[in-house]
């Protein structure tokens, strides 16, 4: 397989999956401010893997320019992050509307963790089939910046499942602005 059929389909599935995120919302009760505001954390969860996956996205596509070639296990850990991947809409409901879950927010924080534990295992299948490609253990991205990416998600998965749920929700929107300042610091080198 080519790398662009590769991408191709990888976007559009991506693309599927962002736009069902917001279908899955809830309607308020009431179509006033009150009601809106009671939905907060269906926004927030909305919000949250939206902006998740897009940066996930980004970062895919800010390096897949450099590949010249991929391989049967690139192809099968793409379908492996695709697939964990598409439990999001499902996962961002369910935080949604048990956001005091520790459950709900576990559940959401191994399909975060899985889809990145994938995309390296993406990233690792590139380096090894493009030597002249310098890939770390995500892309480009400093490894630095994906093990504080990873060690924070761990971290919030294990305070939600003992003392505070939400910790696994705002643990991804740290992880999401620490490596979203990676990325732009990278592009910005480039």
């Amino acid at each position: 397989m080519n790398k662009e059929r590769l991408a191709a389909f990888t976007d559009a599935v991506l693309a599927i999956i962002m736009t069902i995120l917001v279908l899955e919302l809830e309607k308020p009760a009431q179509v006033t401010l009150a009601g809106l505001w009671a939905l907060r954390a269906n926004f927030f969860a909305y919000t949250l893997s939206f902006f998740w996956l897009g940066l996930m996205w980004t970062t895919h596509h800010s390096n897949w320019h450099l590949v010249k070639k991929v391989t049967n296990h690139t192809v099968m850990y793409s379908l492996l992050m695709l697939f964990i991947a598409s439990l999001f809409p499902y996962t961002t409901s369910l935080v949604a509307t048990n956001f005091y879950n520790p459950t709900a927010q576990v559940f959401y924080g191994i399909v975060v963790l899985g889809v990145s534990f994938s995309n390296m295992a993406i990233s690792h299948s590139l380096k090894a089939v493009n030597p002249t490609v310098h890939f770390g253990w995500l892309y480009g991205l400093p490894n630095r910046s994906v093990l504080l990416d990873i060690v924070v998600k761990l971290i919030g998965l294990l305070l939600a499942l003992t003392v505070y749920p939400p910790a696994m929700v705002y643990a991804i929107l740290v992880a999401t602005f620490i490596v979203g300042f990676a990325s732009w610091q990278n592009k910005s080198k480039a």
